[in-house]
């Protein structure tokens, strides 16, 4: 088989680029370990910049989206008995919109499949070969051994796929931090009791109340690292939130759960985030932690990116913007990164009986009551910083 771009992984990256690819009339083939239902069915963020909104508007993919998405114009912090909100739009003229990664892959998927964009799912024994020549993957299916002929590859299979290990070792530089807590996350049919998204520094833990639709409750506690799932039965976890994110008159809305897990807490960036004719996109080269919404964002940043850099590639020949890809998405990625970490510190608990860092946090947050430079400052970052190839 020959195409023009091979793509490895079926996740927001690989799906948005070769969506984008198809616009400028180049071809590609997406491969895909898991079956469809498995990719379909993963949870994971929900909330879309104004950026990424509009990249998918003009995909044509938003329809569902503009049906379904919940806009939101601001988001609240609450810590001791108070609750701040933080009106984005208003700060900033930007929203941000609650539509899980679910949904936003099946719309994917589905536009691909109408579109004649070949998705090949359950391949196994993934292998890319000579990157820095003619570079070519490999895998195998139901037929056997099969090979794709392609003058590039992307490499958007995530944290644990094969496309980043595939660069020979000295090449990349790693950087990675990994948190002294996760978050335990639950899904429950329960209407949201809140217009937005509540961020509670707490003394026992952060909590996080968002939304998946009118019907459906996504809510989140910090726990240790170590915690496991089993420790934490319904009850226990309606408990702690009522504790964590409840104010006098007010609490959480419950009901039955049918999902909870346990997400570790990591920030990792490698760079450069290409080797030969290898790029990669989204968390195959980069990890935020949650806190501050921006891993799907990421990704879909990259792919604009190298969608454009590889345009250019077959319409002039001119390679300049593929050559500086990285530079380009790193700086996008090391600001995502720093904001995510802030969010981090500002509301977690940090080493048990801290009480120092503890008040430093408080102070952050009354700063942001306080200032309104402090909370513009915050909600740029938060609904995303404008689409330019700086940032």
């Amino acid at each position: 088989m020959r195409t023009q771009v091979g793509i490895v992984g079926a996740g927001p990256a690989g799906l948005t680029l070769a969506l984008l690819l198809q616009q400028q009339g180049i071809e590609s083939i997406v491969l895909e370990r898991r079956d469809r239902d498995y990719v379909e069915g993963r949870v994971r963020a929900g909330l879309l910049e104004q950026n990424t909104v509009d990249l998918m508007r003009a995909l044509g993919v938003a329809e569902r989206l503009d049906e379904r998405g919940l806009v939101h114009d601001g988001v609240y912090l609450r810590w001791q008995g108070q609750t701040q909100h933080i009106p984005m739009t208003e700060l900033t003229g930007r929203s941000i919109t609650i539509y899980g990664q679910q949904q936003v892959v099946r719309d994917l998927i589905d536009a691909c499949n109408e579109r004649g964009i070949p998705v090949r799912f359950e391949v196994d024994e993934v292998a890319v070969h000579d990157l820095e020549g003619e570079p070519r993957i490999t895998y195998r299916d139901e037929g056997g051994e099969q090979s794709i002929e392609c003058d590039l590859i992307a490499g958007c299979d995530g944290f644990h796929g094969i496309c980043r290990p595939s660069i020979p070792d000295g090449v990349l530089t790693e950087h990675e931090y990994v948190y002294p807590f996760g978050w335990l996350g639950i899904l429950a049919e329960a209407a949201p009791t809140t217009d937005e998204l509540i961020y509670a520094w707490h003394e026992r833990g952060f909590a996080l109340y968002s939304m998946r639709s009118p019907q459906i409750s996504r809510l989140y506690l910090q726990v240790p690292a170590e915690e496991s799932i089993e420790d934490w039965p319904d009850e226990r976890i309606w408990e702690e939130l009522q504790l964590r994110l409840g104010v006098e008159g007010w609490s959480v809305g419950q009901g039955p759960i049918f999902e909870k897990g346990i997400t570790p807490m990591r920030s990792f960036v490698a760079e450069p985030m290409q080797y030969g004719n290898l790029y990669l996109a989204g968390d195959s080269a980069h990890i935020v932690p949650p806190t501050g919404a921006k891993g799907l964002n990421l990704a879909a940043n990259d792919v604009r990116l190298l969608a454009a850099a590889i345009a250019e590639r077959y319409r002039s020949g001119d390679i300049g913007l593929l050559e500086r890809y990285s530079e380009t998405a790193l700086r996008r990625v090391w600001r995502a990164q720093d904001f995510s970490n802030y969010m981090t510190q500002l509301l977690h608990r940090f080493d048990d009986g801290d009480a120092f860092q503890a008040r430093l946090q408080l102070s952050r947050l009354e700063q942001l009551r306080r200032s309104e430079a402090a909370a513009r400052n915050l909600a740029e970052n938060y609904v995303g910083l404008p689409a330019s190839d700086d940032f």
